[in-house]
């Protein structure tokens, strides 16, 4: 119907099964963000690099919603927790939760959780509410990196170990997946439209 609004990706999976095709997009996601993370750049000055993971997870938890977000960021950190080479640098193992940057990593499922139920509400429909909807996912990721940092950096130096260094590619990075969501909104609804 014209006018009518672009249901967004996690609207066309079944509400209350995981179908084979949402399986797969909620695995896909999780190898999304396995790449993501590969993308890394080490800083002399803090244990934290940047990486492309924070891309990775919220992009994901914004197309997939509340419940297959953070299912795909479970399957993610678990499989990276069992010896897969998915974390930042292709590490992997339980001891990376309980390192520097173990913060970083257990914030990404409250953070994925929220940024799916903000898509819910429509949120990512519009570029400038998709952009603050990601920046508010990585504060919360942010948020639990620090505290977790804290243990292992002064005071004095933690925002500018944990804080400071991010806040620019995190901007890049909502910036990217603001525009590319409502592109794969677009994609979906031609593609609904063209199998009636």
């Amino acid at each position: 119907m014209a006018g009518s609004p672009i249901p967004s990706f996690s609207e066309n999976l079944s509400p209350k099964t995981l179908s084979v095709p949402s399986a797969l997009w909620v695995m896909g996601a999780a190898f999304l963000m396995a790449f993501c993370a590969q993308i890394t750049i080490p800083l002399p000055f803090t244990p934290v690099p940047l990486t492309g993971s924070t891309f990775g997870v919220l992009f994901s938890a914004a197309l997939l919603g509340p419940r297959r977000g953070l299912l795909s960021v479970g399957i993610y950190l678990a499989m990276g927790a069992i010896g897969f080479p998915f974390f930042a640098g292709a590490s992997s193992g339980w001891h990376v939760f309980f390192g520097a940057t173990g913060g970083y990593l257990i914030g990404f499922l409250p953070a994925a959780y929220l940024t799916g139920v903000l898509s819910s509400l429509g949120w990512d429909r519009d570029p400038l509410t998709a952009f603050l909807q990601m920046m508010i996912g990585s504060s919360v990721i942010l948020a639990f990196g620090l505290t977790v940092l804290s243990f292992y950096v002064s005071k004095d130096s933690l925002l500018a170990k944990g804080l400071y260094p991010f806040l620019v590619g995190d901007i890049l990075k909502s910036c990217l997946a603001a525009g590319l969501l409502p592109l794969g909104w677009r994609l979906i609804r031609s593609r609904n439209e063209l199998s009636e």
